[in-house]
């Protein structure tokens, strides 16, 4: 009894087929592992439903490995790191093979055409993940019924080629997570229903959303890719078909037209009145028509031609027919030859597109934020005119200003030379507003597919230093003008205590140094230019970034103080009888102190809403904040020039003096040139002594004259 019970198990065994030399096995499972498998072994069962190559020594993989196993389901060749090779026919004829697990196999580097072909006559999953692929060619996956497709952790894999999918059906579901690929193919995808592309940061731009007809699900690296699918509508691949099918009928039908008989009549009859009939009856059955809203129309399609199905007069009076009469039919033909014969034109028709596009809810991660939220850079139409035009005056303001104060004749003094460096900072903002209007328009409707290519590039990172620099340039430069004035009218009559050229020349190198500094720090690291799409510096996380923020704006309050403190003193000063100062400078200070308040004024509600936010308790939306980017922050820029210099009567001389020069408005400029003679020659006579020809234009009294004069 003993023998026959041990003889009907081995019998058992053997035909179960779980027995080899050097394969484990378990219910028809083979596990081939460590380095005693060096070749497939050829005396496998071929009965087994699985086989797993684990750790093994293979370095080929022949053609016609696998041959004769018809019930496989299965196969997984994982971390054999000699494998250099396999053949694109060693997975031929498999029926039944579901599963095709072939990843951490580092020295596999190239996916040839056809590397696949044959491989099941079932629609299966393929794993190529974590291996050392750094090339698929085209026609890789021919004659393969791709349920899932795993290309995840190929770090060196930059590339699908467009026809990578030709000749599939598939895939499914994509995985291109952790891989350096660039860009999807265009063709190849309309049976994709999961896109998975997690960490995969070259993947700046989708294809047309039209690839993706039957997505669902997007896993994506960038959360500005799922702003493309937000309000997306698409196509209803039945009706398209149809219309298809109606658009032919029609050109034949409208070709026969002219040599018109009752037996092409009757066939035009026959020919167009099932057509007619689908479309209709697909349209009574449309799960999103149910409300029969007629009026409902998307603005979306804007191609030279639409779809027929989408006249809306039409099928409502077709619809209403079929409804009220039940089996009485209207005839496409005599609907066509009376359209035709008013020379109807599909252009300007009525059209419900509604019937012809569904809305789809794609789900997508990770979700926009309030970083980045779903719109244009500029996201409203008056911030995208007002941009432009401010932009384009501060520009054309500060080029004026600076070119008309270098090219004066008259000796550059500390105000004129405080006032050249102003101008220069008022030009850079300019300058940042035009380029980020320029990209506004550029990628208008789709900033979706530039949003990473603009945020992460050198652009954003020029557009960012060139506003930080430039904005504080702007404010040192205030509070030296702010000094100068205070120094001067507090030490009015002691001459060697006058500021001289030098010691500004050596305040705005300090300037220009710290300018130059504090904004480098976001592209070396500290915090960020790529956090928005207007390119400031709004990155946050981390304790260094928060502080430098912070510092930045409490240097820039602490700079409104100092100026605050330097013209309340120099009011008492004025006002204090037992001090001498010079009428000119009394003016000089009341006036100056007007233009600077107003300036920070302009800049107070920036302040307060940045320092809340860098404090991680934002009062308003980065949307919200791009109207005080547009309306408040460029004001000093485009009034600066205007206030300091051009609405002056210096700047007029100087102006007419250089336009003289080209042979321009002489009478203007030899007046102004009397006038200044009239006024050195007066002021010289009441100090007691003769005058020197004047060569010095004091830029401080700028506005003060011209408001006297007003």
């Amino acid at each position: 009894m003993a023998l026959l019970l041990v003889t009907l198990l081995a019998f058992l065994s053997l035909g179960s087929g779980c027995h080899h030399r050097i394969c484990h096995c378990s219910h028809r499972v083979f596990l081939c592992q460590e380095s005693k498998v060096t070749e497939i072994p050829s005396d496998l069962p071929r009965n087994a439903v699985e086989l797993r190559f684990v750790l093994t020594k293979l370095q080929v993989i022949p053609k016609g490995a696998f041959s004769g196993f018809g019930d496989l389901e299965k196969i997984r060749i994982e971390k054999a790191n000699n494998l250099l090779y396999i053949d694109p026919d060693a997975f031929q004829s498999l029926p039944n093979l579901r599963y095709l697990d072939i990843q951490d196999n580092i020295n596999i580097h190239t996916v040839e055409r056809n590397s696949f072909m044959g491989l099941s006559f079932e629609s299966m999953i393929l794993w190529l993940n974590k291996n050392g692929i750094q090339e698929i060619h085209n026609c890789a996956f021919n004659g393969t019924q791709l349920d899932e497709l795993n290309l995840s952790d190929n770090n060196n894999l930059e590339e699908l080629p467009n026809d990578v999918f030709h000749g599939a059906s598939g895939p499914v579901i994509l995985d291109i997570s952790r891989t350096r690929i660039h860009s999807l193919p265009s063709y190849g995808l309309e049976n994709l229903k999961k896109l998975r592309a997690r960490s995969t940061y070259n993947l700046k731009k989708l294809p047309s959303l039209d690839t993706f007809v039957a997505l669902t699900e997007a896993s994506l690296t960038y959360p500005s890719h799922c702003c493309a699918f937000a309000n997306w509508r698409r196509q209803i691949p039945t009706l398209c078909h149809l219309y298809v099918s109606q658009k032919a009928a029609k050109s034949t039908l409208e070709g026969r037209r002219i040599t018109a008989t009752p037996e092409t009549d009757a066939h035009m009859h026959s020919t167009a009145q099932p057509l007619q009939d689908s479309l209709i009856h697909l349209w009574m059955l449309a799960p999103h028509r149910e409300d029969k809203d007629w009026d409902t129309c998307s603005l979306w399609l804007s191609s030279s031609e639409l779809h027929p199905i989408c006249n809306k007069s039409i099928l409502r009076q077709e619809v209403e027919d079929m409804t009220e009469a039940r089996g009485q039919r209207i005839s496409l033909a005599e609907d066509e030859e009376s359209s035709y014969a008013k020379g109807f034109d599909m252009m300007y028709s009525e059209f419900d597109y509604d019937l012809c596009n569904e809305v789809v809810d794609v789900t997508c991660s990770p979700k926009p934020d309030a970083f980045n939220p779903c719109e244009d850079i500029m996201g409203h139409d008056i911030l995208r005119v007002l941009i432009w035009f401010i932009s384009t005056l501060a520009i054309t303001g500060n080029i004026i200003v600076l070119m008309i104060l270098i090219t004066s004749q008259y000796k550059l003094t500390v105000p004129r030379f405080l006032m050249c460096n102003l101008a220069f900072a008022d030009l850079c903002i300019g300058i940042y507003l035009l380029l980020i209007a320029s990209v506004d328009i550029y990628t208008k409707s789709q900033y979706h597919n530039y949003a990473i290519d603009w945020q992460t590039g050198a652009g954003c990172d020029a557009a960012g230093f060139f506003t930080v620099f430039a904005s504080e340039l702007s404010v040192y430069t205030l509070t030296a003008i702010t000094l100068e004035r205070w120094h001067t009218i507090t030490h009015a009559m002691r001459l060697e205590c006058k500021v001289q050229l030098r010691h500004a020349a050596g305040v705005m190198l300090l300037g220009w140094i710290f300018a130059f500094a504090v904004a480098l720090f976001p592209i070396f690291g500290i915090s960020s230019y790529m956090k928005v799409s207007i390119c400031l510096p709004m990155d946050i996380d981390s304790p260094l970034s928060q502080l430098y923020v912070m510092s930045l704006l409490v240097l820039n309050v602490l700079a409104f103080v100092v100026i605050c403190g330097c013209y309340a003193h120099i009011y008492l000063t004025v006002r204090n009888p037992n001090i001498v100062s010079s009428s000119s400078d009394t003016k000089v200070a009341k006036r100056m102190a007007m233009l600077i308040f107003t300036d920070f004024l302009c800049m107070a509600p920036i302040s307060f809403f940045a320092i809340s936010a860098s404090l991680k308790v934002p009062l308003i939306t980065v949307s919200k904040s791009k109207i005080l980017l547009v309306l408040f922050y460029p004001i000093n820029s485009c009034a600066n020039p205007f206030l300091y210099a051009i609405f002056t009567k210096n700047f007029r001389r100087d102006f007419f003096i250089l336009l003289s020069k080209f042979g321009c408005y002489e009478i203007q400029a030899q007046t102004y040139r009397t006038e200044t003679l009239s006024t050195a020659h007066n002021s010289h006579l009441r100090n007691g002594h003769c005058p020197p020809a004047p060569r010095v234009a004091n830029y401080v009294l700028v506005p003060l004259s011209h408001l006297a004069q007003n």
